[in-house]
């Protein structure tokens, strides 16, 4: 299911946005509402992390990227929201536009999303990793990592999610309205999705490998840092008990932990909605699928309350660069 298969049933034709249903009206303000969010914090998420001592490491290049890829994905999520409102409420559209959207923007939508997830994900390994070779950890190999994973994890998203716009096409149907002397005939057209047994089976674990495989990637990272720093702190300073340590260390990064079971509870809506493969009416329960579709995408304008409001070094970053941009301005 699909943001198509929800509001097809809501929207009506010929009328203009402010007499459609209440539905329709609390989405379109919710998506405004998240687009502005997401794009204030992105451009905030951007002037962090463009600064170049924050990506002497590959951690910082990783969310610098996902800072246009956060926007990216609100963005498209906008997009998809107003093509299907538009196309559902003007029939003159031509078919060709009405093809392409179909086929290209919930695809680029769900790349661009499990791009942001897993950028996220390759943030906590490196964090992970960093941890466990300690002084010998090599910032100029992690940049250089991060640069040729930036470039290849695309092509390996792109490449098992090919399949989306193959199996996306429009039906378009014909309804003859009978009056007295005329039957005047309106054409309408949904965006559909038909995929064959196999390649639904294939989506499926595809899904749950970009919504799920992150989340591990995430909580398994945090886990780490959290025992290996009480590990090597338990071996020089003998006072403190090794479950002393991991109690510090939890105070210290439990955010580490709790933003990434958010992100996957905030993410569960989507996973079971698309995982409803029946025919189901969604105007039946309109509101709980319109939310759960909408609540799945609020892990993409919570990049900066997730990754720079809990961090000091972060935070300070942000601040300085407000700061000398500002005096920029004035100058």
């Amino acid at each position: 299911m699909t943001l198509d298969d929800i509001l097809r049933y809501q929207i009506n034709s010929k009328m203009a946005l402010n007499k459609q249903p209440v539905s329709v009206k609390i989405g379109a303000a919710f998506t405004m509402i998240m687009f502005v969010a997401g794009l204030i914090n992105s451009i905030s998420s951007v002037i962090t992390f463009r600064n170049k001592k924050l990506r002497i490491v590959g951690c910082g290049t990783y969310l610098l990227a996902s800072s246009i890829t956060s926007l990216l994905t609100i963005s498209m999520f906008t997009i998809q929201f107003w093509f299907i409102v538009i196309i559902q409420m003007n029939k003159s559209i031509n078919l060709s536009v009405l093809k392409g959207g179909c086929k290209s923007i919930e695809f680029l939508l769900k790349f661009f999303f499990f791009f942001d997830t897993w950028l996220n994900a390759c943030v906590a390994i490196e964090r992970a990793i960093s941890v466990f070779k300690g002084v010998t950890f090599d910032k100029e190999k992690s940049k250089r990592i991060a640069q040729w994973i930036i470039l290849i994890l695309p092509l390996g998203i792109i490449s098992t999610i090919i399949h989306e716009p193959l199996y996306r096409k429009v039906f378009v149907y014909q309804i003859k309205n009978r009056g007295t002397d005329v039957i005047p005939i309106e054409n309408y057209a949904w965006c559909v999705t038909d995929y064959s047994h196999s390649v639904e089976k294939y989506n499926t674990a595809i899904l749950f490998i970009y919504l799920v495989g992150p989340f591990i990637a995430n909580l398994f990272s945090a886990l780490f840092i959290i025992f290996g720093n009480a590990y090597r702190r338990s071996l020089t300073q003998t006072q403190q008990t090794f479950l002393q340590h991991i109690r510090i260390q939890w105070k210290e990064h439990k955010q580490l932990v709790i933003s990434p079971i958010i992100l996957l509870i905030l993410s569960t809506p989507r996973l079971i909605i698309s995982l409803v493969s029946e025919c189901l009416n969604a105007s039946h329960n309109s509101w709980l699928y319109l939310s759960a579709y909408f609540i799945s995408f609020i892990p993409s304008i919570l990049m900066f309350a997730v990754f720079v409001a809990p961090s000091k070094v972060y935070r300070k970053t942000f601040k300085e660069s407000v700061r000398a941009w500002r005096q920029r301005i004035r100058r």
